[in-house]
C-alpha cells in the first residue's frame, strides 16, 4: 500500500491522531486522565500503529524499570530545612480555629 495512502487512512480510521499527539499523550494514557472519548481515539490508533504501540511498551518498560530502583535519601540537613521552611510558612499563615457545634 502507497505509504502516503496509509498514512491518510490511519489518520482517518484513528479518530484523527498523529503519532505526535499520541506521544503527547502517552502519560495521560497511563495515568487514566484521557477522556472516553480521547481513550478510544488513542487505542483505535494504537490498534493501527505499530510504532505507537512500540513507544507505550517502551514506556511501560521504562516505568517499572523505574520502580524498582531504590528511593534516593534525604540529607538530614535538607530534611531539617525543609522543616524549618514549614515551621516558619506556618507562622506566617495561621489556620482559623473550628469551633465545634457544641461550643
Amino acid at each position: 500500500m502507497d505509504t502516503n495512502l496509509k498514512h491518510k487512512l490511519m489518520r482517518y480510521m484513528a479518530g484523527n491522531f498523529s503519532c505526535q499527539e499520541i506521544a503527547q499523550l502517552i502519560t495521560d494514557y497511563l495515568d487514566g486522565s484521557l477522556t472516553l472519548s480521547e481513550r478510544v481515539r488513542f487505542q483505535l490508533h494504537l490498534g493501527l500503529c505499530f510504532a505507537c504501540r512500540n513507544y507505550l511498551g517502551q514506556m511501560k518498560y521504562t516505568i517499572a524499570t523505574l520502580r524498582q530502583l531504590p528511593p534516593e535519601p534525604v540529607p538530614q540537613q535538607v530534611k531539617e530545612e525543609l522543616l524549618e521552611r514549614f515551621r516558619t510558612w506556618k507562622q506566617r499563615h495561621p489556620q482559623p480555629s473550628v469551633k465545634s457545634e457544641t461550643e
